[in-house]
């Protein structure tokens, strides 16, 4: 739970207050001049309208040059961000031939696969002229490759699972999984600050849905005591089916979830656990297997595994591990399966590799070394960050940091003084998170050496003093006594 400071609360929201106030008085003198011009919507209503189309017009635009740019280069430790400008206030920004190589702080290439890999990228090339770039069909129908079929079995083995089923897109994996595993007369209690793709897909379910405080078990149990005590609505009868979901890394908080504790209450009212480890598998752990792995947890206690291949495999897609009989069940019953194509030949084969390469199957040690890389980089920015005073969320060995920014006024201040000093990073606002929580998202990488940590802590400590960011004192620098000397020991 984040406790925001009295005051930078009430400056925050007299920030947008202002927006908001200055917004309004924009649009009642646009309506005053659209008055006198003719309009071709004849009857129509407006398509965008709302408070919805008010935000995007009268906060988004203002700093949307800190959102979407567009970069040259694969998503390695540094890349190229393409120039962009506007001649109307940032309403449209035009791409220029000028290239700016920055520090990557944004991306999700949590273990370094994202650019060319001496083991992977042969291997992509090579089933690329083997298969074609797309299957161009359905899984059921002509899109079932024999890479395919190879990489739900690598997966399965590599979360634990006895089977596995695979989709092109991430998101959809859980906004198309969840409205065919539950239904009316089914619960799901969702952590208050699960993903968006799976709020839509409970949503989509037609379930009912509980809410419980983010991460917080005790929270969890009450609600589940209460639920399963007052049954389905109006009618009181016992409900079909109560699935619990959690991840195992918040993307925006960068938390891991307290999972055992979480599987023992489940375990006790005999509800499911579904686990969306997105930003976990591949990044945590000793072999990379994820939060079960790291925080001692049986793969057989979580009925539904979850995850994708965009962040630690550097491809696309996502999963669904679990029984044999769930993942039939899903092959033939999931949209997603059946009617949208399937993912990529060369897509799957650099997950296939990728995984190779972590389980040291390729005949070296790089797999563990990246492993032991990116943790020690989490920890070390981590650590480095909440000394100078900043406000980071999270948990240690987990690759996301936020920091937390508050005023909206901060948000782009800190994206372009960072860029300008060639470090690109994400600001992250409402409504993907809370309007008072506005927050830069750092994602490290096993690609990014302590030279670049360094680098990136000597940019953010000098824009977070210009911004005004460091919401804590800084720890005083150890200085040696006079007199004293370090001896190093051999």
């Amino acid at each position: 739970m984040i406790t925001i400071p009295y005051l930078t609360a009430l400056t925050t929201y007299f920030s947008y207050g202002l927006l908001f106030a200055f917004g309004q008085f924009r649009d009642f003198f646009r309506k005053i001049f659209d008055w006198w011009q003719a309009s071709n919507l004849q009857g129509y209503a407006p398509i965008c309208l709302g408070l919805e189309d008010f935000y995007i017009r009268r906060l988004y635009l203002r700093i949307q040059d800190c959102f979407g740019r567009p970069i040259a280069s694969a998503p390695d430790a540094w890349f190229d961000v393409v120039e962009r400008y506007s001649n109307d206030y940032n309403k449209t920004l035009k791409r220029t031939e000028k290239k700016s190589r920055c520090l990557n702080l944004g991306s999700y290439n949590y273990l370094g696969f994202a650019a060319a890999d001496e083991y992977c990228t042969p291997r992509v090339i090579d089933s690329l002229n083997r298969f074609s770039a797309s299957t161009c069909s359905t899984r059921v129908d002509g899109g079932t490759t024999t890479l395919h079929k190879e990489l739900e079995e690598c997966v399965a083995n590599f979360v634990g699972k006895p089977s596995a089923v695979v989709f092109g897109m991430g998101y959809v994996t859980n906004s198309a999984i969840l409205p065919v595993v539950i239904g009316k007369g089914g619960l799901i209690i969702s952590d208050s600050l699960n993903h968006n793709s799976i709020v839509n897909g409970a949503r989509g379910s037609g379930a009912t849905i509980r809410v419980f405080q983010h991460n917080t078990p005790s929270h969890l149990e009450k609600v589940l005591r209460e639920q399963i005590a007052e049954g389905q609505p109006r009618t009181h009868r016992p409900w079909k089916k109560i699935i619990v979901v959690v991840e195992g890394i918040y993307s925006m908080e960068g938390e891991l979830c307290k999972l055992p504790e979480i599987v023992a209450i489940c375990k006790k009212y005999k509800a499911y656990v579904y686990l969306d480890e997105a930003h976990s598998i591949g990044a945590v752990g000793k072999t990379g297997r994820g939060v079960c792995e790291l925080l001692g947890v049986d793969t057989a206690d979580v009925d539904i595994m979850m995850g994708t291949f965009t962040k630690s495999f550097g491809s696309c897609g996502g999963y669904i591990a679990g029984s044999n009989e769930l993942i039939q069940y899903l092959k033939y019953t999931c949209p997603a399966h059946l009617y949208a194509t399937s993912i990529s030949p060369p897509a799957a084969q650099q997950i296939i590799s990728s995984i190779k390469v972590i389980l040291g199957e390729d005949g070296s040690s790089r797999g563990a070394q990246k492993l032991a890389r990116i943790r020690e980089n989490s920890n070390f920015l981590r650590s480095e960050l909440q000394k100078m005073g900043f406000e980071v969320l999270g948990d240690n060995d987990s690759p996301v940091m936020p920091i937390m920014l508050y005023n909206p006024a901060k948000i782009p201040a800190f994206s372009r003084e960072c860029l300008k000093q060639n470090v690109a990073v994400v600001t992250v606002a409402f409504p993907a998170t809370p309007l008072l929580l506005a927050r830069a998202r750092i994602c490290i990488s096993a690609s990014h050496t302590k030279e670049d940590l360094l680098k990136a802590l000597e940019v953010i400590s000098q824009v977070g003093d210009l911004v005004g960011i460091k919401y804590f004192p800084a720890e005083p620098k150890k200085q040696l006594q006079p007199g004293k000397e370090t001896i190093k020991l051999e």
